[in-house]
């Protein structure tokens, strides 16, 4: 068998939640008899020590580098086989209005949008005739939630076009309803989980608080909506290239389709994470998930590596 490196850390702004995942991911692998070494990622480049030949790379890394597709890159350059999505569909599903035109014309519900930077600037008016007032204004790659903002009118849209913001955002119009997830494993979705913050917005404090938010398991709803629910998670995730495990979020309506939000190719591994939740709907306990994460990896390992 390889060697499982764990790659964690990291230097966005979701690298302590990386550290607590490839812990828990590197703990759960030991369980599960594999040889493992972590890696604490402090730089936007390969770590020394690892060898293509020997090892398979398991990517714990949230943000930036390492999910945005320039890790995914690099290990491809250098002969890798790794868990997880590849560079390109990285790339695609961390700029969320890209994946959301794939999702789109996959026959996805999505919210109507705006994609806000320096060439392409609007008034509080283009954009309230366009959504409304009502908005989830976030940037378009970044994840955990990270700059999530809630504007309710005329007046909040004015002040937060006002606020210095550097790169690209994408403000939708607010879709109300149950916050549901679905983690996609090996290209089948699994169970739906919804989410319930405590505050009402599903926020970075309310992802990675204990006690903030609840979390129903499987979710309470039809199977006939959680049905279509996994449908849709499994058409975005083949709309966006992606391989092996992403997590999918909506917002579902009552009485209405689920609204797509986004893919999440590296999804937390936290105690309090969703893709977890998902897969012990369908009888994966954490162990055997993460098994199941890194074991498509193992497969494409080059055949004169070590067995």
């Amino acid at each position: 068998m390889p060697r499982i490196v764990v790659l964690k850390g990291g230097c966005s702004s979701e690298r302590e939640v990386s550290l607590v995942s490839g812990r828990a991911v590197a703990d759960a692998l030991r369980r599960e008899g594999f040889d493992v070494a972590e890696i604490d990622l402090t730089s936007e480049s390969l770590p020394a020590g690892i060898d293509p030949a020997r090892d398979v790379i398991f990517p714990v890394m949230h943000g930036g580098y390492g999910e945005g597709g320039g890790l995914q890159k690099d290990l491809e350059k250098a002969g890798f086989a790794y868990a997880g999505c590849n560079g390109a569909s990285s790339e695609v599903c961390m700029d969320k209005p890209a994946a959301k035109k794939l999702a789109e014309a996959a026959g996805v519900r999505v919210a109507g949008s705006v994609v806000l930077d320096d060439s392409t600037p609007m008034s509080a008016g283009e954009i309230a005739a366009k959504l409304g007032t009502d908005l989830v204004a976030k940037p378009a790659c970044e994840g955990s939630s990270v700059g999530l903002a809630i504007i309710g009118s005329m007046d909040e849209l004015s002040a937060w076009l006002d606020k210095p913001r550097k790169g690209v955002w994408l403000v939708e119009e607010r879709i109300r309803g149950r916050e549901l997830t679905c983690g996609v494993l090996e290209g089948v979705g699994m169970g739906i989980v919804q989410i319930v913050p405590a505050v009402g917005v599903y926020d970075f404090k309310s992802k990675y608080t204990p006690g903030s938010t609840n979390y129903i398991f499987p979710a309470p709803i039809s199977e006939k909506a959680a049905d279509i629910v996994r449908r849709r998670s499994e058409a975005a995730f083949s709309a966006c290239g992606c391989r092996d495990y992403a997590r999918a979020d909506f917002i579902m309506p009552d009485g209405a389709e689920p609204v797509f939000l986004e893919l999440n190719t590296l999804p937390g591994m936290t105690p309090t994470s969703l893709l977890p939740k998902s897969a012990s709907c369908v009888g994966l306990s954490f162990e055997k998930l993460v098994r199941r994460m890194i074991a498509s990896a193992i497969a494409r390992m080059p055949a004169h590596a070590i067995s």
